[in-house]
């Protein structure tokens, strides 16, 4: 039995000493386990979790050194970059729309670091393979506290909504753009029209001839006996394969100024590069000991501004290509046969199919940053360019999916009347579809590369 009084309860009097303070409280309330236990968590102070933080970092940095994994270290960090600045989007975008946005983290999975400002915790979770932003409903299906639902992602005016959606590709889009500019304004890229000396390769019995006739690495080739080579290699090789043992005349470009010079070819059917099997036959074979490529050019920073712009469009419609190419029926069934067969495999490669997962990718990318600071940024290029379409692919739960629903939304809304929702939970069939084929898409991506890694493309 029980007995209720409408006079409040005495408070009683305590001769006991104040005792200190209750710790604060995490996100999670009070509970040992999570649940409410009644034992109060802890939470460490910012200086402590930063100071940890770059305890950690350090030591990442440190064990990168000592095991000589500083260009994989460098790709890593740039990946994971572009998934911040691409949440950075999302959430630069939200703010602006007037929307609340709870969380803005890198990884997932249990919390490393964390620091709250305003209504927005920021934090690093423990891995590294994406990242989100939280921000409350985003589909009709979400629930969300009723005192946050003005601000609600769903409730937004339509520009704000579409904004949101694809501000992370837009992001892609940027970084790809910058990277470009600052690629072709300071690192350059090679200049198919001209024809440059790499290197000297040494030949068996004799002097280097091309050395010996005073040809030096860097010089850009001009012209073969009286004929322009520009990026046209065969009129070199053929000049130089058909006189053996004679004089062959060269024009070369050395530091903006013209130099000529004679190189006797020596006769490949009685000398031969280290390494490398005698000609047979009877037809002439000259050789001079060079390595050829394309040498670098840098381009005006302000003309570097256009030629990026027309840059990107190719390689954006090239990857829209790409996109609708990995969706395709015949590409499906490909990818279980490169994942059997290295024949497969390899001309996926060659046709420039294959589908690469996040260990190809950063694979590629830590063969292209030992190669030279120009293929990484090409790499980091193509990286950002890709994920940009393919994020605004028109399906949930990618961004495109929610740019989708918010044009349907805006067009079924009448002038005037109240905002039109779509119904989500009719749309989910086709997600759970995309989620099952991306599941297939990456499982059999990352079996190909770890039982057939791709060949060095920068070797």
């Amino acid at each position: 039995m029980s007995t209720t009084s409408d006079a409040p309860p005495r408070a009683r009097e305590s001769t006991a000493p104040p005792g200190p303070p209750a710790p604060p409280l995490d996100d999670r309330g009070t509970g040992g386990n999570g649940e409410g236990g009644g034992i109060p968590f802890r939470v460490k102070s910012p200086r402590r979790s930063a100071l940890e933080l770059l305890v950690a970092v350090a030591a990442i940095v440190a064990l990168a050194i000592v095991s000589g994994a500083v260009d994989l270290l460098i790709v890593i960090v740039a990946i994971l970059i572009m998934v911040m600045v691409h949440e950075l989007g999302h959430l630069l975008a939200a703010k602006r729309g007037g929307m609340k946005v709870t969380q803005y983290f890198v990884g997932f999975g249990p919390r490393l670091w964390s620091i709250r400002r305003g209504e927005t915790e920021y934090g690093i979770k423990a891995i590294p393979a994406g990242g989100y932003v939280k921000i409350p409903g985003m589909t009709n299906l979400e629930e969300v506290d009723p005192q946050d639902e003005p601000r609600a992602y769903r409730n937004q005016p339509f520009r704000y909504r579409l904004l949101v959606a694809v501000a992370g590709s837009v992001m892609h889009f940027i970084m790809a753009f910058l990277l470009l500019w600052g690629l072709l304004s300071f690192v350059g890229v090679p200049n198919n029209n001209q024809t440059q000396i790499a290197g000297f390769t040494p030949l068996t019995a004799v002097a280097n001839p091309a050395q010996a006739g005073g040809m030096q690495a860097g010089d850009v080739i001009v012209s073969v006996n009286g004929k322009t080579v520009g990026g046209n290699t065969d009129v070199l090789i053929r000049a130089i394969h058909a006189s053996p043992g004679r004089p062959v005349s060269f024009v070369v470009d050395r530091g903006g100024r013209q130099v000529h010079l004679t190189v006797t070819p020596a006769d490949g059917h009685t000398v031969h590069q280290v390494g490398v099997a005698p000609a047979t036959g009877s037809a002439p074979d000259g050789l001079i000991g060079v390595e050829l490529d394309n040498p670098t050019a840098t381009t005006n920073p302000i003309h570097a501004v256009g030629t990026s712009t027309v840059d990107l469009g190719k390689v954006t419609w090239q990857s829209v290509l790409g996109v609708v190419h990995i969706f395709s029926p015949s590409q499906v069934v490909s990818r279980f046969d490169q994942a059997t067969s290295a024949q497969a495999a390899n001309q996926a490669t060659t046709n420039g199919t294959r589908v690469q997962s996040i260990v190809g990718v950063v694979r590629t990318a830590d063969q292209a940053a030992q190669s030279g600071i120009g293929n990484l940024l090409l790499v980091l290029i193509t990286i950002n360019i890709f994920f940009g379409v393919f994020n605004l692919f028109p399906m949930l739960p990618l961004d495109g999916g929610h740019v989708v629903i918010a044009i349907y939304e805006k067009i079924r809304t009448r002038r005037g009347g109240p905002m039109y929702h779509a119904d989500v939970a009719k749309m989910m069939p086709f997600a759970y579809i995309l989620l099952a084929f991306l599941a297939v898409l990456v499982v059999t991506a990352l079996v190909v590369d770890l039982a057939h890694p791709m060949a060095n493309p920068f070797g």
